[in-house]
């Protein structure tokens, strides 16, 4: 209700410049939001996770549904490679799905429709995840497959000849998606000479040379029960799944916590204030990334930089017109025609994080944009209003919450959780972190990760236009008196 009468407040202000309909509609969004919110915590089932002798991790959200998802979350991804071996935990993911000790390739994908389920896996620059989406009833199952698949592995010549040629093809249409492009360069600078640095899928030299031997010592060295945990969302009975992970995970000697060599640790990885531009004038527009280093998963500031990203937000030319947006940035960017799309970033690290904003615009609108985003990144480290920050709060929480619709987000967030924090975080105590963030967290907040720091810049076009590193470095910063 407070938010709400500070909108009203707001509104009464802005009628006198005949700017009703604006602030009505802040009002409404915040209002509609915390209604969501409310909705969404009630009858929300708890967290249940139990460890098991060799250190596996059961995590569980029995939502008593008929359809169930369940993962096997890895603390394993391209931050533990180095230059030699870069590429190596993506190529043991395509590598899982090509037959086993005790299924073929074909087998398992006969198994797999015979249950109508699904089976998938994705590998990020900390985490490897395999998981199934399935019927309730068929959680034996999916789990049984899901731990043959990460332990038993057949690992054959013919098999890795033609996943090598699955993954340069994949490494093509990466290629040619602009903003994926940009997002590896601005790691790559921002990251330089550490292990964050590296691309998620390799150089074209490590994907043609990675043998059997490199993803043994990859599974020997990295998939280590201590660093495994099971989760499942939806039709999952918990102590049920802590027996099947028993049995299936616990019980075998490939998955204990001893290592061949020296164990392996987690480098930290130092931000660098630079630039990297790849010109390319046959491109018809600019795509550049601007960001400063954030927080990591744990940091206490973390939250207040995701509702900072809010109230920069996102905007493109297909939505309505941007004089009714409520976020500064979207009604700059909307009514000067000074980019064509743009979104705000708060991607998180365990120790660090890159917080920024990514857009692509005209060539001749670059300036002005970079001009407009920095004036941005300055107004809310001084001026960000309270208004502002409640209505941010609202759309953060209403999006966190409301995206956790499905079993396979639940999951998800289950397993990210419990590898990043320790613990799943309960959506009652997030919703209440978030809304004891008040405007001066932001300003302080934003004024120690913003204020006077060098960025770090990828552009990918015909970036003639993007002002010089020195002029966008003095962007970061106002002149007081």
């Amino acid at each position: 209700m407070a938010s709400i009468l500070k909108f009203s407040r707001s509104a009464a202000k802005l009628s006198k410049n005949g700017n009703v309909l604006k602030a009505y509609k802040n009002a409404r969004t915040a209002s509609t939001a915390q209604a969501e919110v409310k909705q969404a915590l009630l009858n929300v089932p708890p967290t249940k996770v139990t460890s098991l002798n060799n250190g596996i991790r059961v995590a569980t959200e029995d939502w008593g549904s008929q359809t169930a998802t369940i993962g096997v979350w890895i603390d394993a991804g391209s931050r533990y490679e180095d230059a030699k071996n870069n590429g190596v935990a993506h190529f043991m993911e395509h590598m899982a799905f090509k037959g086993t000790g005790k299924r073929t390739q074909t087998q398992l994908e006969i198994e797999i429709e015979d249950l109508g389920a699904q089976l998938n896996a994705y590998t990020s620059r900390e985490q490897t995840v395999y998981y199934s989406k399935c019927l309730s009833k068929d959680v034996p199952k999916a789990l049984e497959i899901l731990s043959d698949i990460i332990q038993n592995a057949k690992l054959g010549e013919a098999e890795i000849e033609r996943e090598r040629g699955v993954i340069l093809r994949e490494m093509q249409e990466v290629e040619s998606n602009l903003q994926e492009v940009v997002f590896d360069h601005l790691h790559a600078v921002a990251y330089q000479g550490t292990p964050l640095a590296n691309t998620i899928l390799g150089p074209t030299a490590n994907i043609r040379s990675i043998n059997s031997s490199d993803l043994r010592s990859y599974l020997d060295n990295h998939y280590k029960a201590s660093r495994i945990v099971v989760a499942g969302a939806g039709g999952v009975n918990h102590e049920d799944l802590v027996k099947l992970a028993e049995s299936n995970l616990s019980q075998v000697s490939n998955l204990d916590n001893t290592y061949p060599g020296e164990i392996p640790k987690l480098a930290p990885c130092r931000f660098t204030g630079s630039e990297i531009r790849v010109r390319d004038d046959s491109l018809p527009l600019a795509h550049i990334a601007i960001a400063v280093e954030g927080a990591g998963w744990t940091d206490p500031d973390t939250l207040t930089l995701m509702v900072a990203s809010t109230l920069l937000g996102a905007w493109d030319r297909s939505q309505a017109s941007a004089k009714q947006n409520a976020t500064v940035l979207a009604r700059a960017s909307g009514e000067g025609d000074l980019c064509h799309s743009y979104q705000s970033f708060n991607t998180c690290y365990k120790d660090t994080g890159l917080w920024g904003i990514y857009f692509v615009s005209d060539p001749l609108k670059i300036d002005d944009m970079i001009f407009n985003i920095q004036g941005e990144f300055m107004r809310l480290c001084t001026s960000v209003t309270d208004a502002e920050v409640e209505r941010a709060k609202a759309l953060l929480t209403a999006n966190t919450l409301l995206q956790l619709d499905t079993t396979t987000a639940v999951c998800e967030d289950i397993g990210r959780q419990l590898l990043c924090y320790g613990r799943r975080i309960p959506p009652h105590e997030l919703t209440h972190r978030i809304n004891s963030i008040t405007a001066q967290n932001v300003r302080d907040v934003c004024y120690k990760y913003l204020y006077d720091r060098c960025p770090a810049v990828a552009a990918v076009g015909p970036v003639e236009q993007l002002p010089d590193y020195v002029r966008i470095r003095s962007g970061m910063y106002w002149l007081r008196v």
